[in-house]
């Protein structure tokens, strides 16, 4: 079966970005002027995705709200003759039925976020996305994932390598030496310490899994940080099936830290013509303090 659909878990608090997430979701934190769930819905939707599943909580009406009508706005726009940015937010609201929102009553952990849309998923494989790992490649993340998958019919994690003294904050596989960017992973162990880590290939925020997922996710057993782990079901569900890891082509930021947000802000906008004249030189500047 294609990969039709992609869940986006946004019911975290953003606590690492207290004050600023106090009154906003995290996922609305815009990198130069977009918010970083638009980047990774227009990631999914290039890659041919068809249905958006929100994984919402409380104080996320401004993700709805992005991806919506604004009357007055538009009208405002038009009698401006602001042609371009009337394009621009209209481009934003998806044909009915496009998107659709659930609810995680209680913070239990990613995996329980994926598991709250087992009934709008149904029985067919999806995609997960998380919008703090921005991703810059030619061709979207989730598409090179989903072109494997079609070829081996069988759940994907999307990895990196990352420094072995930060293991203890990502999931890490236990796997075969990387062929064509593929590697069979043999076990998965959820926020290892550096020294019982299998390895430093950490999986990023991109999942391919298969509708099998949400058996094991519903016996609702919790793991690190007394949450239920999407890791450690990946891990059950080795019994059943193969599961790979796929090094990505592309450069990831880390917008769920500070500094990795700051990264990509400054990534994207040297990326724009109308800014990079006048960064570059302030940057060196700034540098030479």
């Amino acid at each position: 079966m294609k990969v039709r659909k992609a869940v986006f878990p946004v019911a975290g608090l953003g606590t690492r970005f207290l004050p600023a997430t106090k009154a906003m979701p995290k996922e609305m934190l815009t990198v130069v002027d977009k918010p970083l769930i638009q980047y990774a819905v227009e990631e999914a939707l290039s890659s041919g995705i068809t249905e958006i599943i929100f994984v919402t909580g409380r104080s996320k009406q401004a993700i709805e709200d992005h991806f919506d009508h604004f009357c007055e706005l538009e009208q405002t726009l038009m009698a401006r003759s602001k042609n371009a940015l009337l394009r621009e937010i209209n481009h934003l609201v998806p044909e009915s039925g496009t998107f659709i929102y659930t609810r995680q009553n209680e913070p239990l952990g990613l995996g329980h976020a994926i598991w709250c849309a087992r009934h709008i998923v149904g029985n067919e494989p999806f995609a997960v996305l998380l919008a703090d790992d921005l991703i810059k490649s030619d061709k979207p993340a989730i598409g090179q994932m989903i072109e494997q998958f079609n070829r081996l019919n069988a759940s994907i994690v999307c990895v990196e390598e990352v420094d072995r003294k930060a293991t203890a904050s990502y999931g890490i596989l236990d796997a075969d030496p990387p062929k064509d960017r593929l590697t069979k992973i043999r076990g998965l162990v959820e926020k290892p310490e550096p020294d019982a880590a299998p390895s430093n290939l950490a999986i990023i925020g991109r999942y391919i899994l298969t509708p099998e997922i949400f058996s094991i996710l519903e016996r609702k057993e919790t793991g690190a940080g007394g949450e239920i782990q999407i890791t450690d079901a990946m891990a059950n569900l080795l019994g059943q099936q193969s599961l790979y890891g796929y090094r990505y082509e592309g450069i990831r930021y880390d917008c769920g830290t500070k500094v990795g947000f700051q990264m990509a802000n400054i990534s994207y906008a040297l990326d724009r013509p109308d800014m990079r004249a006048r960064l570059l030189p302030f940057i060196e500047q700034i540098c030479q303090q």
